[in-house]
């Protein structure tokens, strides 16, 4: 059970650092034509599903809003998560 517990809150840990990750390539120009830009591609597309749906409910909440804050949202709730599991 522990090592369960373990990989939960190593696998919440490497999401944060992807989502993290993804917002700073976001604030880059990227060439479309460098390998690079398939890595930006790979993490938009892993962190899109939940990202997505957080921007989603947000901007229902919000319409106006003009800075995304799905990110910081979304990591905020896998600390909330990550520490339940820590203290469980």
């Amino acid at each position: 059970m522990y090592s369960l517990r373990y990989l939960i809150i190593q696998a919440i840990d490497i999401y944060t650092i992807i989502i993290v990750i993804r917002v700073i390539l976001s604030w880059i120009s990227i060439n479309q034509h460098s390998s690079f830009f398939r890595i930006h591609l790979f993490l938009i597309q892993i962190t899109e599903p939940v990202l997505g749906r957080v921007r989603h409910l947000l901007h229902n909440l919000m319409p106006n809003m003009m800075i995304d804050f799905s990110p910081f949202i979304v990591i905020i709730l896998l600390n909330i998560i990550r520490n339940y599991f820590i203290g469980v």
